[in-house]
Order: structure tokens, then sequence, then C-alpha cells
């Protein structure tokens, strides 16, 4: 069983070379075969190992065509305003992640 959560505050940055930096809030155990499953719209879906995942929700319309548009996006995870982590995480586009999430 995954355990799920949605993330109350993200931040998404892209540089100048188009690659995509995606901070969220630190969290217990390490990521273990991480991806971010996305498909273009509102919502992107972090898995960061068999037992978490955490949903991205209200992704601005301005940053989704440059998310949908890369292979991989580097994760931050800061805790108390410090970087405690960051990976990279490949990102696989689906055509529906609401009928995804519905079936899980």
């Amino acid at each position: 069983m995954v355990d799920s959560e949605q993330e109350g505050r993200y931040d998404i940055l892209e540089n100048n070379a188009g690659e995509i930096m995606i901070i969220i809030k630190y969290r217990e155990g390490g990521p273990e075969n991480p991806r971010l499953v996305y498909d273009g719209g509102e919502v992107a879906l972090l898995y960061r190992s068999r037992e978490s995942a955490i949903l991205l929700d209200n992704i601005d319309e301005r940053a989704r065509p440059s998310l949908k548009s890369v292979e991989k996006v580097l994760m931050v995870e800061i805790d108390k305003d410090e970087v405690a982590r960051e990976y990279d995480v490949p990102l696989r586009l689906v055509k529906d992640l609401g009928a995804l999430l519905k079936s899980a």
C-alpha cells in the first residue's frame, strides 16, 4: 500500500537551460526508484518509494509546458530552510493521470 499525501506548498523553478527543479518539504525515508508521473495538466504525482507518494496539485499554467517537455526534474527536499536532500527524478508522461489515480 502506497502512503499518498498532498503537498501543501511546493515550488517549481526553471533555469535558463530549461531544467526544472521542484522544491518540497523533507520527508523521512529516502527515495527509492523515484519517478514523477504527469499528463500536462494541473496535477503531478511523485512516487518517492513503494511506501510514499506525493500529489502535487494546482500546478501553475505557466509551468505546465516546461514541465511536460523535460525527461527529468531535480527534486529538492527542504527541512527548516535547509536543503536536506536532492535527487534526479525521471518524468513519465501519461495520457490521463486522473484515470490512473482513480484506479489506484
